[in-house]
């Protein structure tokens, strides 16, 4: 195994992008943070870096354990780096306030300001 790998190389063998070319273009566009500096794709990552990518959707924040360039199995992946993403906040379960029977039609003039002031558009 060598010393340094290419930073978009190293995210795509670890499985944070689905494909190399989604890794790159992470790269490309200013999601791929490497020590906290913006990384092109060709940046090298070694043992003991911090990088932070932005992916499916979620900040991840990890250190590079081993610097690997070829795709290998998802259990030896894991072991190539140490995952300090934070857990997201809990959802906030906002129930369903304005719930109609299926099939009532249109709500009426009537409802509509229900609906409205439930939603705190109006008074």
């Amino acid at each position: 195994m060598s010393s340094s790998a290419r930073v978009d190389q190293w995210l795509w063998a670890i499985r944070l992008y689905p494909t190399r070319s989604a890794s790159s273009a992470a790269c490309k566009g200013g999601h791929v943070r490497v020590n906290g500096r913006v990384a092109k794709p060709a940046t090298p990552v070694n043992v003991g870096d911090k990088v932070r990518a932005f992916a499916a959707g979620v900040q991840r924040e990890v250190e590079v354990v081993t610097p690997i360039v070829k795709r290998v199995g998802a259990p030896i992946a894991a072991t190539c780096f140490i995952d300090f993403t934070p857990e997201p906040p809990p959802a906030e379960s906002s129930g369903v306030f304005a719930e109609r029977d299926r099939g009532a039609g249109r709500p009426t003039k009537r409802d509509r300001r229900q609906i409205d002031r439930l939603r705190g558009r109006r008074s």
